[in-house]
Parts: structure tokens; C-alpha cells; sequence
């Protein structure tokens, strides 16, 4: 079990700035990737950015650029810097673990933390 804590959401301007943060309990040695997601409203959850246990990092395509991810080496803590924020960006951002014991995989979610970008 792996229990996921986001913060860090509010609003924020167009062509701001906030930093996502997500703290991770439970059996941590067994993640391996940690990333986020968001879901706007009527829209499907879509990849932000993720980063594996050896560092590299993948991010979709609306974020490029943008964002960027990061993770402390304990894995307890992982980050989204967000940089030249949009008005699309607003949705609700999770923190995501993928986590391997054996030969199951598990995705554990956090609770989620709203990001709105408005003037």
C-alpha cells in the first residue's frame, strides 16, 4: 500500500508560476515511477509528466517546456514545477505512484489538488 498526499494547487495568472508537491507513505521501495495527472472538466485524466526509478522523465504534450518534474532520491517526494501557466491548464492534478510487488503492478492515486489559471 502506497498513500499518496498532493499540495500546492490555487490560482494563478496567465504566465505564472506554482510548484505541485506530493508526499509518499506506506511500502515507497516498491514504486517504480511517480507522476502526475490531471483531469479538466469533461475531459478524459491525461499524463502531465512522470519520472521512472532511474530518473527519466516523460511528459505529455500540452507541458513540454513548461513543466517539469522532479523527485527527491528517497521517493517520498515528488514535484511538478509548472512555468508559463494557461488558462487550459486548469483541472485537477494527481499525483500518481506505480507500484511493482512481484509480477503486480498497482497504480495508487492521491486525492487530488485544483490548479486554476484565470485572470
Amino acid at each position: 500500500q502506497v498513500h499518496l498526499a498532493e499540495s500546492g494547487g490555487g490560482l494563478v495568472q496567465p504566465g505564472g508560476s506554482l510548484r505541485l508537491s506530493c508526499v509518499a507513505s506506506g511500502s515507497i521501495l516498491n514504486i517504480n515511477a511517480l507522476g502526475w495527472y490531471r483531469q479538466a472538466p469533461g475531459k478524459k485524466r491525461e499524463l502531465v509528466a512522470v519520472i521512472t526509478d532511474f530518473g527519466s522523465t516523460h511528459y505529455g504534450t500540452p507541458v513540454q517546456g513548461r513543466f517539469t518534474v522532479s523527485r527527491s532520491n528517497d521517493k517520498r517526494m515528488v514535484y511538478l514545477q509548472m512555468n508559463d501557466l494557461k488558462p487550459e491548464d486548469t483541472a485537477v492534478y494527481y499525483c500518481n505512484a506505480d507500484v511493482q510487488v512481484g509480477s503486480d503492478l498497482t497504480d495508487y492515486w492521491g486525492q487530488g489538488t485544483q490548479v486554476t489559471v484565470s485572470s
